[in-house]
């Protein structure tokens, strides 16, 4: 396949729909999305609805923006509020709110807080003006995490010593090993990751089939690529096979991308905890700088004091995102709780799952009266 369009083909989607339907049993399959990139695409283009009523998919821990606690949107907030500093963040994380404001409403209330593109850009921020120090607010899984780690290596070999990163990188496998450890713990097999799968590759996933005994399928964003995906869990859950297999073998090696993890092993080595939005404290499970690079570690630098800020009142982030709840059982969604004014990171990220749900099924279900 060569364009886009051929991966939302009508009658290949078809197909793969009424092959899944011919290969399901009388069973429940529950199976869980665990990149919010994929939860977009399956609200979007309604591929819940293309498949039998006995395979139920579950949304996971895979949105960046969303897993970072509270606490830590507060944290970047001191920086910027009692150090005099320019704080640096990209989109999404701008419109995160903080338990009494977001980024956003912290710069219109006058702090030095800009949104950037990358962590570079970030970096020529601080190029451009020596005599202001500039800290990039770092989040994400492996898949944003090697630009922060060649950024910090350019920081480095250029010598510029007003630019520090406040860094919470976190790791795909730990919450899901959280997740499968968890006394309510009941899948049958993952759709994994695509984008973070591009860096680490599949071996990570490892742990899944040969310790908890259960698939997964490593997929695209388009629609085909997650039925086809869909389809082989089907068949690898009814034969009781716990394998690693690819779908996305057009972007995605076992072996992961080499430079990629070469600069984050040069720059990063693993936190000994790290508090996640939904889990709690998660061993390993997040990054920091080491210590021939500690010199752009803004918590240092800054003597960073860990806050930690409860969950709004009603909302159920947590619980959604580690699957226990459903974006549409939350009482706040649609309500309080609208992309113009979120209360939960969920409904402000592009990868959130109250947010996919809101765009694209509670709009529509309120425009047609079904819904109050």
């Amino acid at each position: 396949m060569q364009f886009v369009d051929e991966y939302r083909d009508p009658v290949l989607i078809k197909r793969l729909s009424a092959a899944i339907h011919e290969r399901v049993k009388d069973r429940q399959y529950r199976i869980m999305e665990i990149c919010g990139g994929h939860t977009h695409s399956i609200y979007r283009f309604g591929l819940q609805e293309l498949l039998p009523s006995n395979i139920e998919l579950i949304h996971g821990p895979g949105c960046p923006v969303c897993v970072l606690p509270m606490g830590k949107v507060d944290e970047a907030l001191v920086l910027a509020r009692t150090h005099d500093i320019t704080l640096t963040a990209f989109g999404d994380v701008m419109r995160v709110p903080g338990s009494k404001e977001s980024p956003f409403q912290a710069k219109a209330q006058g702090a030095d807080i800009r949104m950037v593109y990358s962590p570079m850009d970030a970096l020529k921020i601080a190029m451009n003006d020596p005599s202001r120090e500039v800290v990039f607010f770092a989040i994400g899984f492996e898949t944003t995490a090697p630009s922060t780690a060649l950024t910090i290596i350019n920081a480095a070999r250029l010598g510029i010593e007003n630019f520090s990163v406040f860094c919470n990188h976190v790791t795909v496998g730990p919450p899901l090993r959280a997740i499968m450890d968890n006394e309510f713990f009941d899948l049958d097999g993952f759709i994994g990751p695509g984008h973070v799968s591009t860096v680490i590759g599949l071996t990570p996933y490892d742990f899944v089939a040969d310790e908890y005994h259960r698939p997964i399928v490593v997929t695209g964003f388009e629609p085909a690529d997650l039925m086809e995906s869909i389809l082989w869990l089907v068949k690898l859950i009814d034969a009781g096979e716990a394998t690693v297999e690819n779908q996305y073998v057009r972007a995605v090696q076992r072996e992961g991308n080499g430079a990629a993890l070469a600069a984050m092993a040069e720059v990063f080595e693993e936190r000994p905890k790290f508090e996640w939005r939904g889990l709690g404290s998660i061993d390993s499970s997040a990054l920091r700088l080491r210590e021939p690079y500690q010199r752009f570690d803004a918590e240092l630098r800054y003597s960073v004091t860990p806050i930690k800020s409860p969950e709004p009142e009603g909302a159920l982030c947590g619980e959604v995102l580690i699957g226990q709840r459903r974006p549409e059982e939350c009482p706040l969604l649609g309500s309080s709780c609208r992309p113009e004014s979120p209360i939960g990171a969920l409904m402000v990220s592009s990868e959130g799952a109250c947010s996919a749900y809101y765009t694209y099924v509670h709009r529509r279900l309120v425009t047609n009266g079904e819904r109050p």
